[in-house]
């Protein structure tokens, strides 16, 4: 399969996600999987050396697992080391594999829940002038 179709294979699934949309944030062939309700990388897809690397966000134990598990998977490039890994699409990985970690991935950057602010006493204050904790 060409870089091209692994490309668009690996998008199109990205997109199977609730609220997923591609940005172009570097202007080049460089894809970025987006979570539309808050924004936030859940994928970045790219060439680099021939080969189509996925990044996708990890917690650090579970990042460790999939290094140990898979040599392609190794840590973030261009990223936080910890917090994400990054898979070198060389054949080595099964695709189950794969859409466990960008699910994993995706799942990582929901967007908080208000009910947590109000748990923790903040208040969003909705004049641009900053929090303030209403339990004073």
């Amino acid at each position: 399969m060409t870089v091209k179709a692994l490309r668009e294979k690996w998008i199109t699934f990205c997109k199977t996600f609730a609220g997923a949309y591609e940005d172009y944030p570097f202007h080049d062939e460089n894809w970025t999987m987006m979570r539309a309700a808050n924004k936030k990388t859940f994928a970045a897809i790219y060439e680099r050396g021939g080969l189509l690397c996925i990044n996708v966000k990890s917690e650090p134990m579970q990042a460790d697992f999939w290094r140990e598990v898979y040599p392609a998977v190794i840590p973030g490039y261009h990223m936080n080391k910890v917090h994400w890994n990054t898979i070198l699409l060389d054949g080595s990985i099964e695709d189950a594999a794969v859409e466990e970690m960008i699910a994993h991935s995706y799942g990582l950057v929901q967007p908080k829940r208000p009910e947590n602010r109000k748990k923790a006493g903040k208040t969003v204050d909705i004049t641009g002038k900053g929090c303030y904790n209403n339990k004073s």
